[in-house]
Order: structure tokens, then sequence, then C-alpha cells
């Protein structure tokens, strides 16, 4: 769907079609959507399919490690206490989206902020001068923490902190990724079904055996503490504060396409 192959306007979009066969030979390019055709905020298509291509690789591997936490979670906990006051994690009797709302709400304000915080940092790309992944840095390559490192506090980069792969081939780094996206893709399907079937019992007959019926709200992390409406104000907040974020980043990233734009035309008149 979309475009034909034969119609991609840029080496981007043409770059799409390989890598979706490269993906799953059977179903290949497809983008009921035109997504790739979109231009999101004024800026190219090229910038819009960074945004998708980060989005996709940042949503799957969080949904892998939703689908293994999960399974971990269900089945054993932390045997040291959870806080200051001696309080055990909550219990594997517990569902893990009852034991998220059992945990304290500090807790949970930390996790979020944390992640929160690592968004902003990808972003503005390590506060080094990594190109923003709208304006050609490689979608998924999440920047190093050595500016941090060096000025505040040490903590490990998120890839490959050991420097395992420093020797890997580009070829099996890119074999990797393609290998990623796709375990990405079916961890999306694989939590949403946890949670269906949690949520509404007999949803997933293949979990119905094993699902624990949750009557809370599964998009609403805060609801076992606010009311509906008030929770939704503390996650509009969040949410407004990681769009500012990705708002600043796709900014930046224009005006780094502006100063090359307007660099270029300076030496073309120097020049002539």
């Amino acid at each position: 769907a979309g475009k034909s192959a034969l119609a991609m306007s840029s080496p981007a979009e043409s770059g799409l079609v390989d890598l979706a066969k490269k993906q799953n030979p059977v179903v290949g390019y497809f983008d009921p959507l035109s997504l790739a055709e979109q231009q999101f905020w004024g800026q190219s298509t090229d910038a819009t399919i960074g945004f998708l291509r980060q989005a996709e690789i940042k949503h799957g591997r969080v949904a892998m490690a939703a689908f293994v936490g999960y399974w971990v979670q269900s089945n054993w906990h932390f045997p040291w206490a959870q806080t200051m006051a001696g309080d055990p994690f909550p219990s594997i009797d517990l569902s893990p989206e009852q034991q998220w709302d059992a945990c304290p709400i500090n807790a949970r304000f930390q996790i979020i902020t944390v992640i929160g915080l690592l968004e902003v940092w990808d972003e503005y790309g390590g506060g080094n001068d990594n190109p923003h992944y709208m304006k050609g840095r490689q979608p998924g390559k999440y920047p190093s923490f050595a500016q941090f490192r060096d000025t505040v506090h040490f903590v490990f980069d998120l890839y490959d902190p050991f420097n395992f792969n420093k020797k890997m081939s580009e070829e099996k780094k890119a074999e990797r990724l393609l290998m990623e996206v796709n375990n990405g893709r079916l961890a999306m399907i694989g939590i949403f079904s946890f949670l269906v079937a949690d949520k509404i019992p007999g949803a997933v007959p293949a979990l119905a055996d094993i699902a624990t019926p949750y009557d809370g709200n599964v998009m609403v992390p805060f609801g076992a503490d606010f009311s509906l409406s008030q929770s939704t104000i503390v996650g509009t907040l969040s949410f407004i504060g990681i769009l500012c974020a990705a708002n600043a980043g796709a900014a930046n990233g224009r005006d780094e396409l502006e100063l090359e734009s307007s660099e270029s035309s300076s030496e073309s008149s120097e020049s002539s």
C-alpha cells in the first residue's frame, strides 16, 4: 500500500522498501496510511521517516522489556525491601498491573521521571554534536552518556556498556537491527495480549488459563491513587512535558537544517 517502489521520491523512502523486504519478504512494504509521504511539523519526508522509524524501534524495545518484565514479576520479585521503611515489593500473587498500583506513588513518579529524562537526553543527542534522528542520526541509536559521565556522574551507556560489540561489523549491526525490529513488533502484540486478557476475560483464549482479572485501567497509571479526572491531569502534564522535549528536538533539527542551507547558500554566493 502507499507509493510503489518506483514512485518513491527520496533515498529514505526507497530504502523503506528494501528494509521491509528484508524484515518480512512475505508482507513486504506496507504503508496503508501513506505515513512515509507525510511531512510532520513542516519538515521533509526524510525527517518524517526518521521520526517514524525511531518511534517504532523505541516502542519495540519498550514492549520487549515489558513482555519479559511481565513474565518475571508474575513469578518472582526482589527479596530485599522496596522502601526505606522496610516495605517489601508487591506480592507475586498480584498481577503485574496490580503490582504497579500497589507500588508507592513516589516510586512510580520516580520511574516516569527517569523515563522522561532519558527521552530528553535522546532528543538532544546526548548533549554532543550528534544530529537529531529527524536530521540524519541513525534511527534507534541512543546517544552515549559520555558527556554526563565526564561532567556530572558515572553512568553506563544503555547500549553495549562494556563495549562487547565494539568490533562488530556494520553489516552484522544492520542484520541485528532487523531482528530487533521484528522482535519488537512481536513483543508489542504480546504485551497487549497480556493486558487485554487480564482486562477482558476470555478476549484472548490462549491466555485464558493464566490471565488474572484486573478491574483497573491500564491506560491510567495513577488511577489507583487519584480519580480519573485527577489522574488524567497528571498524565496530561507528563505527556505535555515529553511532547515539549520532542518538539524542542524537532525544532533543533529544523534549525540545523536552516543553518546548513544558509551556509550552503553563502558558499555558493562566494564561489560565484
